[in-house]
């Protein structure tokens, strides 16, 4: 099983999580995804997760912020959460996590210590 799939497989153990993808928001090509939905289109997901990413780190740059200094974000819908990480160590420069939560299942907190579990893996 490839590393990829290791982490994916981890943050899906989450409480309330619906999916799961890794993404490269510079190509916004999803490199992995799993979910336990099949209404929930994550390709779409990831390419939105894109966009929010890039937006973020041009307003760093406009405040003089590094990079790193994003831990995640998080966009609330009306019965989802989605959790981005970017992943800012040298070696996964463009690679993001997105992990969709139910609303009403899900703990916020508890999803981002799990995801810098996840990157640690990658």
């Amino acid at each position: 099983m490839s590393t990829v799939q290791v982490a994916l497989n981890r943050a899906m153990r989450v409480e309330g999580a619906l999916g799961a993808v890794l993404v490269d928001y510079v190509s916004r090509m999803p490199l992995g995804a799993m979910s336990r939905r099949k209404n929930l289109d994550l390709n779409r997901a990831a390419h939105g997760c894109t966009d929010i990413v890039r937006a973020h780190l041009s307003a760093l740059n406009l405040s003089g912020y590094k990079p790193e200094q994003i831990e995640d974000i998080l966009v609330t819908f009306v019965g989802e959460l989605h959790l981005i990480r970017p992943l800012t160590r040298r070696t996964h420069e463009g690679l993001c996590l997105l992990l969709v939560l139910d609303r009403e299942r899900a703990h916020p907190d508890l999803a981002r210590k799990e995801l810098r579990g996840v990157e640690a893996l990658l």
